[in-house]
């Protein structure tokens, strides 16, 4: 592992970088899998490169970080990890939005928005290193996104124009 520890030069260690990019591109296939099935707009491709993408900006965020800490002068310089997650939520809500369409009055693609915009918590998640919270988060997600859609089917559908 020393030349890939060269190589890749984090803090982190290779080890943990390949184990947090690798799982962040399997919980978002997960998400994605299951909008693939339904043959929603943004499928497994899309989710697993938002939760890629947000896992590599947290890795990037700690790394800079850490580089920071230990530079002498650090008077003049303060470093804030909570700015990637900012950063991160406000570009994955930005691409959720533009699944989201209002078609025949109805509003379509929520869910695919809701779930890509999970992808880059859980790509944040995996970046951080909470692997344990990311995988109950996707397997919480899958039972909202699988069971619940099962629910749905059996619920009664009333008209919002008559109440």
């Amino acid at each position: 592992m020393d030349a890939l520890d060269a190589f890749f030069g984090t803090e982190i260690g290779t080890l943990q970088l390949l184990l947090r990019i690798g799982l962040a591109c399997l919980f978002g296939a997960l998400l994605g899998l299951e909008r693939e099935i339904r043959d929603r707009p943004a499928g497994l491709r899309t989710f697993m490169l938002v939760s890629l993408a947000a896992c590599l900006f947290t890795i990037i965020a700690l790394e800079v970080s850490f580089l920071v800490e230990t530079a002498e002068d650090q008077s003049s310089i303060r470093p804030d990890p909570l700015r990637i997650v900012e950063a991160v939520t406000a570009g994955v809500a930005f691409i959720a939005a533009g699944a989201i369409i209002r078609h025949s009055g109805r509003l379509e693609g929520l869910t695919t928005g809701a779930g890509m915009w999970l992808a880059g918590a859980i790509g944040l998640a995996c970046g951080a290193g909470f692997i344990g919270i990311a995988a109950l988060v996707t397997l919480l997600a899958l039972v909202i996104m699988v069971l619940f859609k099962w629910v749905e089917r059996y619920l009664p559908v009333t008209d919002d124009d008559e109440s």
